[in-house]
C-alpha cells in the first residue's frame, strides 16, 4: 500500500530518535522527544491550494525538519509517517 499525497502535502519518515546523549547518557523511553528531522517519502504534486499557486520546492530523498506539533501521524505496515503541508517543512538539512 503506498501513501500519495494530495496538493501540498508530503509524506514524511521520522528519523530514528538518539538513545543516548552526546556525553553517553542513556535516555529512557518516556522521556526521549520525537526528532523533529525526517525524510522525504512522497510529495504532492502542488499546484493551486486554496487559490494560491504552490510550487513543490522538496523531493523525495531530501531530509527536512519539522514544524514540531504540525501533521497527522499515520501507521502502514508497521511503519509511523507523517503527512505535512509544505508550509510545515522549515528547512532541507544538506
Amino acid at each position: 500500500m503506498n501513501l500519495v499525497p494530495l496538493g501540498d502535502r508530503v509524506v514524511l519518515k521520522q528519523m530514528v530518535a538518539e538513545e543516548t546523549t552526546k556525553s553517553g547518557i542513556v535516555l529512557p523511553g518516556q522521556n526521549k522527544e520525537k526528532p523533529q528531522q525526517a525524510e522525504v517519502v512522497a510529495v504532492g504534486p502542488g499546484g493551486m491550494v486554496d487559490g494560491v499557486e504552490v510550487k513543490m520546492e522538496v523531493s523525495v530523498g531530501d531530509k527536512v525538519i519539522y514544524s514540531k506539533y504540525s501533521g497527522t501521524e499515520v501507521k502502514m505496515d508497521d511503519v509511523e509517517y507523517i503527512i505535512v503541508s509544505q508550509s510545515d517543512v522549515l528547512a532541507i538539512v544538506k
